[in-house]
């Protein structure tokens, strides 16, 4: 079986875009959307994986460290926890296809406690190619996991974006000096 490319399209949601969204980085990730398009239709054409992990939380949770550190974002069943703009579009004109689903996740990693590694290794998937938000906190833990489970690791450098740019060439610059992933320009 060949080896195999997932695009996984990280934490794209209203609370972390849209200008109303309780943590929202604002016009950087609106900036990314046209490109994530872009990128899931190519995906999808190819016959390729387009995953959506997806962060999500209980309101008040005193378990998770995030309720403490950030404002209540990603709840489940709230306007801010659905896919951004025309992404959530996209999802439901292709969610049927056994190649597209998302996925819950509750830490900044798709891949801590999800199923996420074991579905990839089920599909012969050996390249991720990463996108979404925020690239120097889900996007740059995403891809140390991946590093540590041996994924080829690929980043869209339009189609990620931070709460600084500072944080942004940070985050770049670790993935692909520290994790050897390479920077799609």
């Amino acid at each position: 079986m060949p080896n195999k490319e997932a695009l996984l399209i990280i934490d794209y949601t209203n609370d972390f875009v849209a200008d109303n969204g309780s943590l929202t980085l604002g016009k950087p990730a609106q900036a990314c959307e046209a490109e994530i398009i872009e990128l899931a239709d190519a995906f999808f054409a190819a016959d390729k994986f387009v995953i959506l992990p997806t962060d999500v939380h209980r309101k008040g949770d005193p378990y998770h460290p995030e309720t403490k550190m950030y404002p209540p974002h990603n709840q489940r069943n709230t306007w801010g926890r659905e896919l951004f703009g025309n992404l959530k579009n996209w999802y439901e004109a292709h969610k049927e296809n056994d190649n597209v689903w998302m996925m819950d996740k509750t830490r900044y990693s798709s891949f801590v406690g999800t199923d996420l590694d074991l579905r990839l290794r089920e599909r012969n998937v050996k390249t991720l190619h990463l996108v979404g938000v925020s690239t120097d906190i889900c996007v740059l833990h995403t891809a140390i996991s991946a590093y540590n489970l041996g994924y080829n690791v690929m980043v869209h450098q339009k189609a990620v974006a931070s709460f600084a740019e500072a944080s942004q060439e940070f985050a770049l610059n670790h993935i692909k000096f520290a994790l050897g992933g390479r920077i799609i320009e």
